[in-house]
């Protein structure tokens, strides 16, 4: 079975510009990249705004006018590599709407710098909260979000049950994927078919 490509995302993230002079987007790109990398080579511990401000080629008080601390600054590039991989096309098939929810992150933790970089953040997501409280609002309250369509829809087409719990049911979508990201485990499309076909079993009307 093809995996569709989703189309364009949903992600909102928090405005970390701040006021001055007009922001380059080539400048902010090269500090995201740069932050990017350091992150997959050294961690978010070794991570320090004066090393991504020399690797972007830019000074640390570029990096200010943007973004105010290390935090803010992996938060936005997390946000920015996890957009493409949060919507989910309306195809008339819960089945295969719901395999686009697994298989999305799927794809973004496999074949994307999304995932070591996510990997390398997700003891900070879960202890720290100016991390982890705003990669909640954006990333995994846009995953919501969307998922609650594909269930609404489901819905709609008599093929889910009223009762169903989005919350639950992204976790149960969701957290498999994320499970195997960090304690090792086969990551293709006869797991998520797995997935699919289980949360069906619990929430098909």
């Amino acid at each position: 079975m093809a995996i569709q490509r989703p189309p364009k995302p949903r992600v909102a993230t928090a405005p970390t510009a701040r006021s001055g002079r007009p922001r380059s987007e080539r400048v902010h790109q090269a500090i995201l990249t740069a932050a990017r990398e350091i992150l997959m080579e050294e961690g978010f511990a070794a991570m320090r705004l004066e090393h991504v401000a020399a690797r972007a080629g830019v000074g640390k008080a570029t990096i200010y006018r943007r973004w105010g601390s290390k935090q803010a600054l992996a938060q936005d590039l997390l946000s920015q590599l996890a957009a493409p991989h949060i919507a989910v096309a309306d195809t008339d098939n819960t089945h295969d709407e719901l395999l686009a929810v697994v298989t999305n992150p799927m794809r973004a933790v496999t074949e994307t710098d999304f995932g070591p970089v996510i990997k390398a953040m997700l003891s900070q997501i879960a202890s720290n909260p100016t991390i982890g409280d705003p990669f909640r609002a954006t990333v995994v309250g846009a995953r919501r979000a969307e998922v609650a369509r594909v269930v609404a829809r489901g819905i709609a087409r008599g093929e889910l049950r009223k009762d169903v719990d989005v919350a639950v049911a992204t976790e149960l979508l969701v957290g498999p994927v994320y499970f195997r990201l960090m304690f090792g485990g086969v990551l293709d499309l006869a797991f998520a078919e797995q997935i699919v076909d289980s949360v069906l079993r619990g929430y098909s009307a």
